[in-house]
């Protein structure tokens, strides 16, 4: 009786290390897939990443926005030329020179315009060589390494059978977070090269501003924010390079429900830190 109940405990034991080590696998593997192609995803540039996106964005930008940019711009060049007329006096002191200056002023305002997406294009070409340059001096890998789950396996072959069903609840649950942070992982990348073709289509309005002192600020503010999600891209793979480093100081010891946990510690902490970014990069920019 007890060799029978030996080999149902037996087999019980192998089913549930089975099933413990393939929700373990597949939720190393999620991750790691996520985590692997964040370098290549913010080392790529808008005209890169999607060109028929891109050729979208450039097209509705060119026929709908740039238009209202003409408009915005012609009155700015009017305002600036009475307000040059007018501030010597009332026209009792003008000086031919205004006008000249005036012309130059507005030459520059629409070679600006007219070269919006080559500027754009240009700081994003900035970010992706320093992006690059960066993903050379991150060594460390960012996957929980093959090794590290035979390791993981020895130590739940050793168990009995009443952790192992209560190790088997808990790694549903952690594949089930596991999962939910690879999609954050996904939707904070992409959504970040959405943002930027959002703010290129819309680049003819804020250069359109460049002609008045005042109004410049908005065109100002727009390259900051431009060049800020360009480097925001440089901190995504600074706080992988993080991660990578401490995924790797991970060990399995015989307190195996801490190191799973640790892993995903460190798992929430990179989607974290990948979520300020954003207002990081913004506030060394001055951007808003």
């Amino acid at each position: 009786m007890n060799t029978i109940l030996d080999q149902i405990t037996e087999w019980l034991k192998e089913m549930l290390v089975a099933g413990i080590m393939d929700n373990l696998t597949g939720l190393f593997d999620s991750v790691n897939t996520q985590v692997g192609s964040i370098a290549t995803e913010v080392g790529t540039t808008p005209a890169n990443f999607s060109p028929g996106v891109f050729s979208l964005i450039q097209n509705i930008s060119e026929s709908v926005i740039m238009p209202i940019a003409g408009i915005i711009l012609t009155f700015i060049c009017c305002w600036e030329l009475i307000q040059l007329l007018i501030e010597h006096n009332n026209l009792a002191n003008f000086d031919t020179w205004l006008i000249f200056k005036w012309i130059f002023k507005t030459f520059v305002a629409v070679m600006l315009i007219t070269n919006r997406f080559n500027i754009t294009m240009a700081v994003f070409d900035v970010a992706q060589s320093v992006v690059s340059s960066s993903g050379s001096l991150i060594t460390s890998s960012t996957a929980v390494s093959d090794s590290m789950l035979t390791s993981l396996e020895d130590t739940v072959s050793a168990m009995e059978l009443g952790p192992l069903l209560g190790l088997y609840m808990q790694t549903l649950v952690i594949q089930f977070t596991m999962s939910a942070l690879s999609i954050v992982i996904f939707v904070i990348v992409y959504g970040r090269m959405v943002e930027i073709y959002l703010m290129t289509s819309l680049a003819p309005i804020p250069f359109a501003t460049f002609g008045n002192r005042e109004q410049s600020q908005i065109g100002q503010n727009y390259l900051r924010s431009l060049i800020a999600l360009g480097f925001q891209g440089f901190l995504i793979l600074v706080c992988v390079g993080i991660y990578a480093v401490l995924i790797q100081s991970v060990s399995i010891s015989s307190d195996i429900i801490s190191s799973l946990w640790g892993i995903v510690g460190y798992t929430v902490l990179l989607v974290f830190t990948l979520f300020k970014t954003g207002s990081l990069a913004k506030s060394v920019m001055n951007a808003h």
